[in-house]
């Protein structure tokens, strides 16, 4: 499949689903499209240190519900409810109509590749060596239930070398040709102090997976 493929671009349809669901007229696509982008990045900068895992965004007539999966609920909804009404307002101001966030818990930290990327970055921009961030969250990830495989790659001038180069880390086995296979995927860069930016890709393999849970 090689790596020019996003594993979950490649599987929308067959076992994963639309991260954002809503239908538009061609002239309002694209004005859509970026404002889901801006939610996105709005919410990710905002719940930083909640351990954002994953965005949905579900539209209809003048009603915007925004499904937020997190690591530590607790952060986002603060004492009384008072961080997600600040989130509610924040977004408000940038979205016309009703907008709803719905706050969610991940079920398990150590299978999701974007709180392991994410886990990986905040080390890296501690100074921490790459190889003891990515060994330690891949055997995290090893002694969790239900992971048959991680793969991670960290790219950029590891421990501020003049040469970039990738360093790669894998455990079990990682299908990517296979499109049953249910694999998490995650992308991420850091700007890492006197190293310049690195990127971070992180796979996770959890067994095959041959239908599409929707919402209802």
């Amino acid at each position: 499949m090689g790596n020019k493929t996003n594993p979950t671009s490649m599987r929308v349809g067959v076992n994963q689903n639309w991260k954002s669901v809503w239908y538009s007229s061609k002239s309002d696509y694209a004005k859509m499209m970026h404002e889901d982008l801006m939610i996105n990045e709005i919410i990710r900068k905002k719940l930083k240190p909640a351990g954002v895992d994953e965005i949905r965004i579900k539209r209809s007539m003048n009603k915007v519900l925004i499904e937020i999966t997190v690591a530590r609920p607790g952060v986002v909804i603060g004492r009384g409810g008072a961080g997600i009404e600040d989130l509610k307002k924040e977004l408000k101001k940038k979205i016309k109509g009703d907008v709803e966030p719905k706050i969610l818990e991940v079920k398990k930290n150590d299978v999701s590749a974007n709180l392991i990327a994410e886990n990986i970055g905040n080390q890296l921009e501690r100074r921490i060596v790459p190889k003891y961030a990515a060994e330690r969250e891949v055997e995290n990830a090893r002694s969790a239930s239900g992971v048959k495989g991680v793969k991670i790659w960290i790219s950029g001038r590891i421990k501020g070398a003049e040469i970039a180069r990738t360093e790669k880390f894998q455990w079990g086995r990682i299908p990517l040709q296979t499109l049953r296979a249910d694999i998490d995927y995650s992308y991420k860069s850091v700007q890492v102090p006197n190293a310049g930016k690195q990127g971070i890709k992180v796979w996770v393999y959890k067994g095959d997976k041959n239908e599409i849970e929707y919402d209802e």
